[in-house]
């Protein structure tokens, strides 16, 4: 039976990897996850920060016309952990339907 990475696992935080991963452009605006995935700020927040401890993605913090910018971007290791992720799940639906 498949190991589940229990970080990647949690509902908001797939949707934001996934949502990363899928992505035509490089670095995503935190404004632009709020808005796409419909979390509130403060759990969204919390999401990232979590996935940054585990270097699943890289945040960056700068100002733009004044105002804090934050952008987010998935990292190598959390692209190659979204991937194994996706694939012990799919291991685990064929299990289920022998």
């Amino acid at each position: 039976m498949a190991i589940i990475d229990r970080i990647i696992h949690e509902r908001a935080r797939l949707f934001i990897l996934i949502y990363l991963a899928s992505n035509e452009k490089e670095e995503i605006s935190f404004n632009e996850l709020l808005e796409k995935l419909e979390f509130s700020s403060g759990n969204l927040s919390i999401q990232l920060k979590k996935l940054k401890e585990v270097k699943y993605l890289a945040i960056s913090k700068t100002f733009k016309d004044n105002k804090p910018y934050t952008t987010v971007s998935i990292t190598p290791q959390g692209l190659t952990n979204l991937n194994r992720y996706v694939e012990e799940m799919e291991e685990i639906i064929k299990t289920f339907k022998k």
